[in-house]
C-alpha cells in the first residue's frame, strides 16, 4: 500500500469518526461504511472535492457571449438561446460527474467472509438384519424394529455429519453411501427387513464393507457404529483382521450387542400360521466385540432392552463431537449501478436541454 493511499485511508477514517454520532456506519477492513453501504475504494471519493474547483474553472474559461454573424435577419429567424440552460446545464454536468465518481468508488452491501465452527464427522451405521433380529425380547416389538427406531433417532440428531448405512447378515451390502441427505438415510432404515440378504452373521464382512466406505471420507473423524445380536459365523473375513484394517485408517468402532439375558423367543422356521418361535439362549460374542472396539479406540455397549439401546446411541452421540472450522462466504451486492445510472441520466438531461434550447456553439 502506497503512502498516498495510507494517508487517504487515515483521512477517511477520521472523517467517519467525526460523523459517527450522526450517521450509522464507520470504517471497516473492507472500506468505508455509511448507512450500511460499504465503499470499496474510499480514496476515489476525494475526487468529489475537486468538483467545486472544476465548476469554478469552467465558468472562468467560458467563451464570451458575443457571436460574429454577417446577416442579423437569418440569426433572428433561427433558434433563440435561452438563459435557462445556463443555470441548469453546468449543474447537471456536475451531478453527472459526481455520479460517475461514486460509482467508481464501488459501493456495495452485504457481509464479509467469516469463520463458523460446526460439528462434522463421518459415520457408518452397520445394522444386523439376520433372522435372529426377529427375536421378541424387546416387547412389544422385536429387535430389528427397536433397532431401526433408535438408529433413526440417532440420524435425526445429525446436523453436519455425513452418514452412511450398511446392512449385513450372511453378507454385507451398502444401502446408502456417506451423505448429508438425511431423509434418504431415514427411508433406507425404514426399508431394512430381515431376509433381504443371505442369512447368517458375517461381522468381519460387515466391518470391511463399512471401512471401505469410510477410508476415503474427507472428514478427520471416522466412526463405525456396529449393531449385532449374534456371533460371527459367516464370511471369509475375520472380524479381528477387518477391525485392524479399519483402525489403520483411523476408524473407531462402537459395537453394540443387542439382546436380553438368558433365553429369548427366536424364529426357527415357518409354520402354518407364520413364523415359528422357540426359546433359545441369547448368544452374543461380547469378548470379540469388546476387543474389536478397544483396538480401534472405540467402546463396546450391551443393550438388553429398548431404553438401554436409546441410552447407548445418546452416549455415542456425546462421545463423537469434533469441531470443524469452516469458512462461510457471503457475496457482496454491488450498488454501483445506481450512481452510474444517476450520472448517465444527468448527462442525458444536459444534452437534451442543450438540444431543445438550441444552444449555439
Amino acid at each position: 500500500m502506497t503512502p498516498f493511499v495510507e494517508s487517504v485511508r487515515a483521512f477517511t477514517a477520521a472523517m467517519s469518526s467525526a460523523v459517527g454520532a450522526v450517521f450509522t456506519g464507520g470504517w471497516s477492513p473492507d472500506g468505508f461504511a455509511l448507512f450500511g453501504i460499504t465503499v470499496a475504494h474510499p480514496e476515489v471519493l476525494l475526487l468529489l472535492l475537486l468538483l467545486p474547483l472544476w465548476s469554478w474553472w469552467r465558468r472562468r474559461a467560458a467563451p464570451p457571449r458575443a457571436i460574429p454573424f454577417s446577416r442579423a435577419a437569418v440569426l433572428a429567424a433561427g433558434p433563440q438561446p435561452s438563459r435557462t440552460w445556463e443555470r441548469w446545464a453546468p449543474g447537471l454536468r456536475t451531478l453527472a460527474m459526481a455520479g460517475f465518481i461514486v460509482a467508481a468508488a464501488q459501493p456495495r452491501a452485504g457481509a464479509r467472509a467469516e469463520r463458523v465452527a460446526s460439528e462434522g464427522i463421518d459415520i457408518a451405521l452397520v445394522v444386523d438384519i439376520s433372522s435372529s433380529m426377529l427375536a421378541e425380547d424387546f416387547q412389544p416389538q422385536n429387535r430389528i424394529e427397536v433397532a431401526k427406531e433408535k438408529v433413526k433417532r440417532f440420524v435425526v440428531g445429525r446436523t453436519s455429519d455425513r452418514v452412511g448405512l450398511v446392512a449385513f447378515s450372511g453378507e454385507a451390502l451398502t444401502q446408502v453411501p456417506l451423505t448429508t441427505d438425511y431423509p434418504v438415510v431415514l427411508a433406507a432404515i425404514d426399508n431394512l427387513q430381515v431376509g433381504q440378504l443371505e442369512d447368517g452373521t458375517a461381522i468381519g464382512t460387515a466391518i470391511a464393507t463399512a471401512a471401505n466406505r469410510l477410508r476415503t471420507a474427507p472428514g478427520r473423524s471416522r466412526v463405525m457404529v456396529l449393531l449385532t445380536d449374534g456371533e460371527n459365523n459367516r464370511g471369509a473375513i475375520d472380524p479381528r483382521t477387518a477391525a485392524q484394517a479399519a483402525g489403520a485408517f483411523g476408524i473407531r468402532i462402537y459395537a453394540i450387542g443387542v439382546g436380553s439375558e438368558g433365553m429369548a423367543a427366536v424364529p426357527v422356521g415357518r409354520g402354518l400360521f407364520g413364523l415359528r418361535y422357540e426359546n433359545r439362549p441369547v448368544k452374543i460374542d461380547e469378548a470379540l466385540l469388546t476387543e474389536i472396539a478397544a483396538n480401534t479406540g472405540g467402546r463396546y455397549f450391551r443393550a438388553r432392552d429398548a431404553e438401554a439401546l436409546q441410552s447407548i446411541y445418546e452416549q455415542i452421540d456425546a462421545l463423537e463431537k469434533s469441531l470443524v472450522e469452516a469458512r462461510a462466504y457471503i457475496r457482496y451486492t454491488e450498488r454501483f449501478r445506481w450512481p452510474l445510472l444517476f450520472g448517465l441520466a444527468a448527462l442525458l438531461a444536459e444534452l437534451v436541454l442543450r438540444a431543445r434550447r438550441g444552444v449555439l456553439p
